[in-house]
């Protein structure tokens, strides 16, 4: 990891420490007027030299708050990055926040690669659509006062704090260069967004029309706003369909998107942040495409900068995968263990001051993962879930997205044509069902 040494404050500390040693040896009035020196010195240094990070004061009427993120997923053949490849190349990522800010920090993961990872230069900007960006926009990253940083393997960094006009609802393009990257990668395949990849070192172009698209976040794990201790982010930490499987690439439509527009377009909710923690096939009890809801809930979740509340829509998978547990060499879930399951992330999340809501598992009648089996069971949550009074609320998206006449298959509005997950109305008419005086405060 890059660290910065300020000299001046070395030559602070020398100063003072061969003053004292002199001030040890003389008069009173010479140690006092020594000590004097010192403290002069020391002054005339910290005014003038400057600061490497942008300075937060200990304000405490304000808090870092999440605006964006992604939840971090180990890579594989089907997110390699096309040509050219990572080595000496440039990528460009869009990402859609959700509230603004005038002091922004973003995160780079490296959570599964298996040796450090070298970003030389980083660079935030506006978006301008496509692979461009505003050109007056553009800012550099630093950390620690540096322009480069090597994140080790299994950790995440943080950028330095920088001044950055940020407006809610806003795309942000982040470019970083690479100058090599581990054999495995951290990658979020999901991304239902466009990046661009282009040889050389182009974290500053105003565009990029010769690079390669690719519908990947690499590296990419976070964007924060410093925000009154008002603003608060709610986790949407779900599968696929938190994800936004089957939504237009490019047009913000996942149902935590619309939320977001929802939560802005109301003066009371206007404070609150969402944070899409989607993994496409995510299950609660095994690993699948993605580390289990279990085994990540610290760090998509409890991690996650000033999070207030969390919506849970997870567990279709756990059931629908059942008929191929045993080619997986998996004891199939069944109701009890996913109701235990839910009482964890429950517990968990209380312990951190997170109120906890619960969303019902919606139908899937005509996809190949339905039988009467699955049904019976997803019934049997859902009714805990209704019912049990541990969730802090209720969200009832079974009700919110059926068919009403055939309640064990989505409305005809709101399938995707997969019979499992939602279109964009299906997202919407999630998003529609979320009560905002859950998050009025």
């Amino acid at each position: 990891m890059s660290w910065v040494l300020d000299p001046r404050r070395c030559c602070t500390t020398f100063f003072a420490g061969h003053v004292m040693a002199r001030a040890s040896r003389g008069t009173a009035l010479e140690r006092i007027r020594l000590l004097a020196a010192v403290l002069l010195f020391s002054t005339t240094a910290v005014r003038g030299w400057p600061r490497q990070n942008n300075p937060v004061t200990a304000d405490h009427s304000h808090h870092w708050v999440g605006t964006w993120a992604s939840a971090p997923q180990p890579g594989d053949e089907a997110t390699s990055p096309p040509a050219p490849g990572f080595a000496d190349s440039t990528i460009r990522q869009i990402v859609h926040v959700s509230v603004g800010g005038k002091l922004i920090r973003v995160r780079f993961s490296n959570a599964f690669g298996n040796v450090p990872l070298n970003i030389p230069s980083a660079h935030v900007a506006l978006a301008a659509g496509g692979s461009a960006i505003k050109p007056a926009s553009d800012r550099a990253l630093t950390f620690h006062g540096a322009s480069f940083v090597t994140i080790p393997p299994g950790a995440l960094i943080y950028s330095d704090p920088l001044p950055f006009e940020l407006a809610p609802l806003s795309d942000l393009a982040v470019t970083i260069y690479l100058a090599g990257v581990p054999q495995k990668i951290t990658a979020h395949p999901g991304a239902r967004g466009t990046s661009y990849l282009q040889a050389g070192d182009l974290v500053s172009v105003g565009e990029m029309p010769t690079a390669s698209p690719v519908d990947h976040w690499y590296f990419l794990n976070g964007v924060d706003v410093l925000a009154k201790n008002s603003v608060a982010a709610v986790v949407a930490l779900g599968d696929s369909i938190t994800d936004g499987r089957g939504s237009v690439t490019n047009g913000n439509g996942r149902w935590p998107d619309y939320l977001a527009r929802r939560l802005q377009a109301d003066k009371r909710t206007r404070n609150v942040a969402v944070l899409n923690e989607g993994i496409g096939g995510n299950r609660l009890l095994h690993d699948g495409l993605g580390p289990n809801v279990l085994a990540r809930l610290d760090r998509d979740v409890l991690a996650q900068s000033g999070v207030r509340w969390l919506i849970v829509l997870v567990g279709i998978n756990d059931l629908g995968t059942r008929k191929v547990a045993g080619q997986r060499n998996e004891e199939p879930a069944n109701p009890a263990e996913i109701i235990a399951a839910y009482e964890q992330i429950i517990l968990r999340a209380h312990a951190h001051n997170i109120r906890v809501y619960g969303a019902t598992m919606l139908a899937c009648q005509g996809s190949n993962y339905f039988s009467a089996d699955l049904e019976a069971d997803r019934q049997a949550i859902n009714r805990w879930i209704r019912t049990s009074g541990n969730f802090d609320a209720l969200i009832d998206l079974d009700a919110a997205t059926r068919d009403p006449g055939q309640p064990t298959r989505l409305s005809e509005r709101a399938d995707s044509g997969d019979h499992l997950h939602p279109g964009d109305q299906g997202y919407r008419a999630i998003a529609d069902a979320i009560n905002l005086q859950f998050f009025d405060q």
